[in-house]
Parts: structure tokens; C-alpha cells; sequence
């Protein structure tokens, strides 16, 4: 898909996000994908419109502040998929969010667009630990140390993992275990869902 075509289907809003795209990198993240598990609706360009979709439905609305730095968090959060290294045993430095909050550390002050794009996938890591893999003890250490990192923008981490999670063929269990898990989320609903 061209820059152009993916510009008019994001349909940005911010001079930021506008001049992420301006990054060949970004591109040829957004373009990366086949349909898979967990998203059949294979390149990552449709995956972040369908969680722009979800931004705009969650109630109660969020503040412009809040959806602007959640929509930055979108556009990164699985864009470097295509540069992922996957060998085993796992060099996790080289995970797709890890390559993202690297790369957005280059650009944004803002603590919180970092650290949830670097921990996106914490969540669903611990509850795969805690009920699939059926360690509870390194589930709860996975999201204990979540929590340290991402607590002071918790409410943030919460709404993205509800939005991104409710995208494609994916379970919504992990969100419901992780809401029963944490305390202090005020609890949001998405409209369309």
C-alpha cells in the first residue's frame, strides 16, 4: 500500500502523527502483515484502524490529551513487527515493542507514550503465564513489574490494552483477567462492542 493510501485510511489528525509517516520504516511497518491468529485482518495498518476505531468508541470518551498520545501509541506499538527477531531462545530487546519504544524514545518526551508502546504485550504475557502456561508465580512477577513500570499512567496502559485487544479474532479473556487482577482501573466500556 502507498504513504498516500495509507495516509487517507488513518485519516491523521496531528502534524505528529502525520510526520511519523514520514518514516520509511514506518511505512514498511504499517504495509507488514498476512492474515494470522489473533489478526486476520493481516497488514498492521488495518490492526491501527481498527484500534482508532476503538479510541473513539470507549466510554466515557477520552480527553484530547489522553486520545492523542494513545493514538501515537497505536500508530508505533506493532509497526516493527517486520524487523522482530524471533530466534530462540528469545532476545526480548529485539521484541517488536521493545523496537518501537526505542524508536519513539528518538521523538517523544512523554514517558507514557514509551512505556505503554514497551509494554504493551505485559498483560497478555501474564495472563498467558497465569492460566495457559500454568505459572501463577511468574504471572504475578510479570505483572507485578508492569505495574511498577506503568502505574503512574495505569488508566492509559488499561484503556490501549482493552482497545487493542478487541481488534480482530482475539480473546478477550486476558482483559478480564487483568481487571480482576489490578485494582484502581475505573472501568471503561467500548460502544461498538
Amino acid at each position: 500500500m502507498t504513504e498516500e493510501k495509507i495516509r487517507a485510511l488513518l485519516q491523521l489528525e496531528t502534524e505528529t502523527e502525520r510526520q511519523l509517516l514520514d518514516f520509511p520504516e514506518i511505512i514498511q511497518g504499517l504495509n507488514w502483515g498476512v492474515p494470522r491468529f489473533g489478526h486476520p485482518e493481516g497488514k498492521v495498518v488495518y490492526h491501527v484502524l481498527e484500534i482508532f476505531n476503538n479510541l473513539d468508541s470507549i466510554r466515557p470518551s477520552l480527553s484530547v490529551q489522553d486520545r492523542q498520545i494513545l493514538r501515537l501509541v497505536t500508530i508505533l506499538h506493532d509497526t516493527f513487527k517486520y524487523d522482530e527477531d524471533k530466534t530462540n531462545p528469545r532476545d526480548w530487546s529485539k521484541h517488536h515493542s521493545a523496537l518501537a519504544a526505542d524508536f519513539a524514545e528518538k521523538f517523544f518526551s512523554d514517558t507514557a507514550i514509551i512505556d505503554i508502546i514497551r509494554r504493551h504485550d505485559d498483560a497478555y504475557y501474564s495472563w498467558k503465564l497465569f492460566l495457559l502456561q500454568d505459572q501463577p508465580e511468574q504471572a504475578l512477577k510479570l505483572l507485578d513489574l508492569l505495574l511498577d513500570k506503568v502505574g503512574y499512567c495505569l488508566q492509559l496502559y488499561y484503556i490501549f490494552f482493552i482497545c487493542d485487544t478487541a481488534t480482530g479474532d482475539k480473546t478477550q479473556a486476558p482483559v478480564k483477567w487483568f481487571e480482576q487482577n489490578v485494582s484502581g482501573l475505573q472501568k471503561v466500556l467500548l460502544i461498538n462492542n
